[in-house]
């Protein structure tokens, strides 16, 4: 057992300064340091050593492993500090000689978002935001829609309290309009308003069936401004001047008759839109609108008598999908490089 030890030592040093490259050190360690080495190799013999030899060879054992693993170190170390170039170390942090074709950017979701809020910034609003988590007095109450209304239907909203049970119970929001409600509430607790012009950017939830124009969760942005005397006719020069801005002086606009709980008149605001590329346009549904409902003001806190207001309220997929042609809102939220790239 020691002459094969010994052996072992000899010939492994022997072959580790023949060595002539990385290639060879590590076919090297395989051989002798590896679990299939000779060293291990060598290992179970010792069952068959007499018990007064065991403590020498465990000794001479430990002794050639030792200075194979120290020679195959120092090995190592010598052709690393031969092999590097002179003059200063490579920067890995320094930008490669041939640009990426798949650079970062922000997704189209926050790019559009991005774009709304600079055009309505240019009109004089300024932004606002609020919680994602809401209750009902923010979501429903102050926004004038009755206990019976559908809309405050469990099974068309994400609740997290049982609204049987609790007095005012948490959810989801279904709509940015509850931003509008803590910034007038806002205003009239500080004194800071009205006038009071913003709009609110943001989330919402609401448990739709997911297809090519549906989503649980999607972004709204939502736009208020109260002063006195304001009109439709204020309403309607802000939505046609926003589309023009964003879509181009050609932009074919329309509002229809429609009701919402917390607008009195209300509108159903529609844009001609081509959603395909080659496409003919169509009207689209972009979102509702209308004059603030005199309830809502009461329930804030302002006196309908003194100031009147107008609001608005977009869906930012829609948004998108009309300016970019996208026919399908899947595809804002699957990731898929393929369609990002275009984007």
């Amino acid at each position: 057992m020691l002459e094969i030890l010994n052996t072992i030592e000899t010939e492994g040093l022997a072959a580790l300064a023949a060595a002539s490259d990385a290639d060879a050190l590590e076919a090297w360690r395989i051989a002798y340091l590896g679990t299939k080495g000779r060293l291990r190799g060598a290992m179970p013999m010792l069952k068959d050593v007499p018990r007064q030899d065991k403590p020498a060879v465990g000794k001479r054992l430990n002794e050639v492993k030792q200075a194979l693993e120290e020679a195959f170190a120092s090995r190592c170390a010598t052709m690393e500090g031969a092999g590097s170039p002179a003059g200063p170390a490579l920067d890995l942090t320094e930008p490669g000689l041939i640009e990426s074709r798949h650079l970062g950017r922000r997704h189209i979701i926050s790019r559009v978002r991005e774009e709304l809020v600079e055009v309505y910034a240019r009109l004089g609003f300024r932004v606002a935001e609020g919680p994602e988590m809401e209750d009902e007095e923010h979501n429903f109450v102050r926004l004038n829609i009755p206990a019976d209304h559908p809309a405050r239907d469990p099974i068309d909203n994400f609740y997290v309290d049982d609204p049987d049970k609790a007095d005012h119970p948490r959810m989801l929001r279904s709509q940015t309009s509850t931003v509008q409600i803590r910034v007038m509430l806002d205003a009239v607790a500080r004194g800071w308003g009205p006038p009071i012009k913003v709009i609110s950017p943001g989330r919402v939830y609401r448990p739709d069936t997911v297809d090519a124009t549906h989503s649980f969760m999607f972004h709204q942005l939502e736009g208020l401004s109260i002063d006195r005397d304001v009109t439709m006719i204020d309403l309607k020069t802000t939505l046609l001047q926003f589309a023009r801005a964003y879509f181009g002086d050609a932009a074919q606009v329309r509002l229809r008759p429609s009701f919402f709980p917390f607008t009195e008149p209300s509108a159903e605001f529609d844009m001609k839109i081509a959603l395909r590329p080659g496409d003919e346009p169509d009207w689209i549904e972009l979102g509702g609108c209308g004059m603030v409902d005199p309830n809502v003001l009461t329930a804030c806190g302002i006196d309908p008598e003194q100031w009147t207001g107008f609001a608005f309220g977009f869906g930012i997929e829609r948004l998108a999908m009309g300016k970019y042609a996208i026919p399908d809102i899947r595809m804002l939220f699957e990731n898929d490089i393929r369609f990002l790239d275009q984007l």
